[in-house]
């Protein structure tokens, strides 16, 4: 993790993500709960618009939040160039509904010089139940931040 980078994000903890280079990640409001290790750790208050006909997390929703999390973590590394998502996996195991608050842990699996391989896991607040969990792989652009 670049230090510099790193500090940078920990100064949003305990803060909503409104002012990210995502105007995606702007619009699902995270909190920054915790920067860690190759790690960072969201909070999503879930609003009507994130859901489905049913009430619940529309499943479109959080892979977004994974693919953006996950994006973000590569902040900590202080690259001067952008990443993108090659693939996305994702794994549904328990509905969130309008109001919950759910928790989205990503971790840098392995970092090559142009693959980024990672996960994220995404937990109701209690971290009790086990939402989702994804899978991606990023590829280094030419495109500079």
């Amino acid at each position: 993790m670049n230090t510099k980078a790193a500090e940078f994000l920990r100064q949003h903890i305990g803060r909503e993500v409104s002012d990210s280079p995502s105007p995606f990640m702007s619009w699902l409001k995270p909190v920054m709960a915790a920067v860690e290790q190759d790690s960072l750790t969201f909070e999503y208050a879930i609003r009507k618009e994130m859901t489905n006909p049913f009430g619940t997390l529309h499943g479109g929703v959080t892979a977004a939040m994974i693919d953006d999390a996950i994006g973000a973590t590569l902040i900590c590394y202080g690259e001067a160039f952008f990443h993108m998502s090659i693939n996305l996996a994702v794994d549904y195991f328990a509905p969130a509904r309008e109001g919950d608050v759910i928790i989205a842990k990503t971790k840098v699996l392995k970092r090559g010089s142009q693959i980024v391989n990672a996960e994220c896991e995404v937990w109701n607040k209690e971290r009790t139940k086990l939402l989702a969990k994804g899978y991606t792989n990023l590829l280094k652009t030419p495109i500079k931040k």
